[in-house]
Formats: structure tokens, C-alpha cells, sequence
């Protein structure tokens, strides 16, 4: 029996350990990648490619929360799984905010620096999916950080599809349409979040 609960104790730091060591090659990537996306999306005028600025941004926080609780209770991880809802929610909210400005003055953002800047998203997004991809069930805490992870790839190739239509139409709307559906997609990601946070946090507050 005792050495049952040794094996189990070693078990449970080694996928701790191992928790810590995809997030902090997650963080690292969206760190970097926001600093590239913040000037390619001042650059272009895109607001496509803003939303996936803001989203690595709060990408880059959420893997930062996340690494701080790994091996914490769960009660714990709910609550930082709750504060990533919120990010995610305000990434959409300035989202919304920077749409409606464009409104006002719609010029067709530029395509070429669109196009690389996504397709470069598009690659360290995909590397951070297939990374956090084997945790994805492990806890609410890892699958919250797969969920912010899948949300980028799909956000990639969305931005990729607005830049070839930037260029085939001329138009800013392209880019208008596929900001408007990526809000969308964050939004409905944050209900999910917040979701599975609350009924983790339910038990306790019953």
C-alpha cells in the first residue's frame, strides 16, 4: 500500500512537471509572437490581425496563470480558469471596440503584411496546439489553456483567408467580416470557459 501511494505521488509531480514545461514553451511562443503581431497589425491596419495581437497577449497571460497553478487544487485552478474567461472576454470586448472604429474610416488594410504576419502566427499557434493537445483532458486548468490554443489556429487561418481577399477585392471588408467572426468565436470561447470554471467552483460555494 505504501508503495502504491509512493508510485502515485511520484506520478502526479511528474505530470506536474511535465505541465510546467509546455506552458512555459507556450508562454515563450505567444510572448514572442505578440511582439511581431503588434507591428504587423500597426503596419497593415488590419483589424483581423489586431484581434489576434490582443488575443496573444492574453494567451500570453492565461499560459503565465496557468503555470502558476499547476499541481494546485482544483478549486484553485477553477478560479484562475475564471480569470481566463475574463481575459479572453476582454480580448473580444477591445475586439468589438477597435471594429467599430474602423467603421468610421474603412481603408483596405495592407494584404502582403497581413498574409506573412498570419501565416507566421498561423505556424507558432499550431506548434503550441500540438504541444498542449496531450493535456488537453488532464484538468480544467489545461484544457482552458488548449481551448485559448485552438481559438489562435482557427484565428490564423481566418486572417490568412480576410488577406487573400483584402487583395482580390481591394476592400476592407473582408478584413471587417472576419474580425466581426473571430469576436464571435472569442466570445462563445469565453462563455465556455467561464462555464466549466463556475461548475467547478459550484461544489464548493453549495
Amino acid at each position: 500500500m505504501a508503495d502504491d501511494c509512493c508510485t502515485t505521488t511520484i506520478d502526479v509531480a511528474s505530470l506536474a512537471s511535465r505541465q510546467r514545461k509546455v506552458l512555459a514553451w507556450v508562454l515563450g511562443i505567444n510572448a514572442a509572437t505578440f511582439v511581431g503581431m503588434v507591428t504587423a497589425s500597426v503596419l497593415s491596419g488590419s483589424s483581423a490581425l489586431l484581434s489576434g495581437t490582443l488575443d496573444n497577449l492574453g494567451d500570453a497571460l492565461t499560459y503565465a496563470l496557468s503555470m502558476a497553478v499547476v499541481g494546485a487544487s482544483t478549486q484553485t485552478k477553477a478560479r484562475v480558469a475564471l480569470l481566463k474567461g475574463l481575459l479572453i472576454l476582454a480580448a473580444a470586448l477591445a475586439v468589438a471596440v477597435q471594429i467599430g472604429w474602423r467603421l468610421t474610416d474603412l481603408d483596405a488594410p495592407v494584404a502582403s503584411t497581413m498574409s506573412v504576419a498570419a501565416a507566421l502566427n498561423l505556424a507558432a499557434n499550431s506548434i503550441c496546439l500540438w504541444l498542449l493537445t496531450p493535456h488537453r483532458k488532464g484538468d480544467v486548468n489545461m484544457s482552458s489553456s488548449w481551448e485559448c490554443s485552438r481559438n489562435d489556429v482557427i484565428e490564423g487561418f481566418a486572417v490568412i483567408g480576410a488577406a487573400a481577399a483584402v487583395w482580390l477585392f481591394d476592400s476592407g471588408w473582408p478584413d471587417m467580416v472576419v474580425a466581426v467572426i473571430l469576436l464571435a468565436i472569442f466570445l462563445r470561447s469565453a462563455a465556455r470557459v467561464l462555464r466549466s470554471a463556475w461548475l467547478e467552483l459550484a461544489p464548493a460555494t453549495a
